[in-house]
């Protein structure tokens, strides 16, 4: 189920998506919600690493790096419903007592691990939504935006039920704990100069295997996620203040040159800066990864 090409919002929806992806650090500029079937994953979502089980239902506000590290030997099993708030407006105005968005504005991201009848209420609910995006009628589209109103109601009085609790999430692996706090580091630091010699001074590793970690637990290397980092905050500063030049936003988010800022740039969203300044008057999604 999709909004016409030429619709300002976006609505769609996967069900139990198992095409192969490759490890690629994205953003977009729409909510997300993400429920793992099964495989082998470690999500990667800003500076956190989760490590899915069975169950595990995130929400995500988008603009957030993230990237979805599968094991390739066992079937990647998702679900996946991408939208812009917009496209529910309508339907949720008669709720306002009740904001559902209120998990994705304020947390911005979120992993619940669901177990019981929550699991078995979603996974249901999935399931329907799944039947409903099949059908082209009138009717079978107003009940799948129910339905997926319906889903952000669920989820929020999930939300409500587990807020107070702290996220507690243990990294089973010495490795992925090491990759953890090398993460948290570049998220304090991407805007510094940085190279291996610092990062092997801070983390007391040697450079060479925590090259070879960091690579191994999320798929991609140190640099090619430092520089997703700071794309991604061009981006976010782009949206913010569209006032904001090419030049300013190439040295506030680390790049020394304004080449190499622009090539990048390039090489990820497929648009130079200037054409992506550009494309923000009249916004269009950037394609997803999951």
């Amino acid at each position: 189920m999709n909004f016409p090409d030429d619709s300002p919002y976006r609505l769609d929806f996967a069900y139990r998506s198992d095409r192969p992806i490759e490890p690629v650090f994205h953003s977009h500029n729409f909510y997300e919600i993400y429920y793992f079937h099964e495989g082998v994953c470690n999500y990667l979502i800003g500076d956190r690493i989760y490590t899915l089980q069975p169950g595990d239902l995130i929400l995500m506000n988008g603009m957030t790096l993230h990237c979805a590290k599968i094991d390739p030997s066992v079937p990647y099993v998702r679900s996946l419903l991408h939208f812009d708030p917009g496209a529910l407006r309508p339907l949720l105005a008669w709720s306002q007592a009740v904001n559902v968005l209120q998990p994705f504005q304020e947390l911005g991201n979120l992993r619940l691990s669901l177990g019981g009848t929550d699991r078995e209420l979603v996974e249901r609910l999935l399931a329907e939504l799944s039947v409903l995006a099949k059908r082209t009628d009138a009717v079978g589209e107003g009940r799948f935006r129910l339905a997926v109103a319906d889903l952000l109601h669920v989820v929020y009085e999930l939300w409500i039920r587990r807020r107070a609790v702290q996220d507690r999430t243990e990294l089973p692996t010495e490795k992925e704990q090491t990759v953890q706090r090398l993460i948290t580091f570049l998220e304090c630091h991407y805007t510094e100069d940085l190279h291996l010699e610092a990062l092997q001074d801070h983390m007391h590793v040697s450079k060479f295997y925590l090259s070879k970690l960091f690579k191994e637990v999320t798929g991609v290397t140190i640099f090619e996620y430092l520089y997703r980092r700071r794309i991604n905050q061009a981006k976010i500063e782009f949206v913010l203040d569209p006032a904001k030049t090419v030049t300013d936003v190439c040295f506030q988010v680390g790049f020394k040159h304004l080449a190499h800022f622009s090539r990048m740039f390039k090489r990820q969203q497929g648009v130079t800066p200037e054409q992506f300044k550009r494309r923000l008057a009249s916004p269009s999604n950037l394609t997803a990864g999951d």
